[in-house]
């Protein structure tokens, strides 16, 4: 029985032996202080390079999605009444030929009823180029202007060598604009036969 004993106090005594001798392990099998090679470190910084790149080009995105639905809200409620305003715009040129129908001269000497009427076509056409104005929709008055093909409509050309040549000297039907569009030329006269006009300078 001592043997035994004695033989199995040397085994725990050598077990113990190797277990003190015997380096720490980590669950990965690594000493716990072993530093992480390079090709780790390289592959970790790698893949936080591409999170964030992706992570900045997705705000990107956003960013760029938001500017735009903001730019096609403002256009849709600004141009969103284009189609009722050039509608309109018959009745603006009828009140004008209402008026214009009338000479000076009748108009100056009304009285009564007719010059009620007179009156009341005058305001009529007033109150219309304010509604229409409230609703992004302005007249185009070039008399005196550079022609612009852009905004305006040349109808003939009018010898005039006191102008340069290039002015619009005669309206005639007023365009109107929305916003930033064109929503009907204007119809113009131009002159021709004067000093070329001279060259466009940037206003800023």
């Amino acid at each position: 029985m001592m043997s035994n004993d004695m033989e199995q106090d040397g085994r725990h005594e050598d077990a113990s032996r190797n277990a003190e001798q015997a380096p720490e392990t980590g669950l990965d099998g690594s000493a716990p202080d072993a530093q992480p090679s390079a090709d780790a470190v390289a592959g970790v910084i790698a893949e936080r390079d591409e999170l964030k790149d992706r992570v900045l080009r997705t705000l990107a995105e956003m960013e760029n999605l938001r500017r735009r639905t903001e730019r096609e809200v403002a256009d849709a409620r600004t141009y969103a009444v284009t189609n009722f305003a050039r509608d309109m715009l018959n009745v603006a040129d009828n009140v004008r030929r209402a008026i214009e129908s009338v000479p000076a001269e009748a108009r100056a000497g009304a009285e009564g009823a007719l010059k009620g009427l007179l009156d009341g076509i005058d305001l009529t056409e007033r109150d219309l180029a304010k509604t229409l104005e409230r609703h992004g929709v302005k007249i185009v008055d070039p008399q005196g202007q550079r022609f612009d093909p852009n905004r305006h409509q040349a109808m003939f050309e009018v010898p005039n060598a006191e102008v340069p040549s290039g002015t619009v000297v005669q309206v005639v039907q007023a365009g109107y604009v929305i916003g930033e569009r064109v929503l009907r030329p204007a119809l113009v006269g131009v002159a021709k036969g004067g000093p070329k006009p001279a060259p466009a300078t940037d206003a800023g």
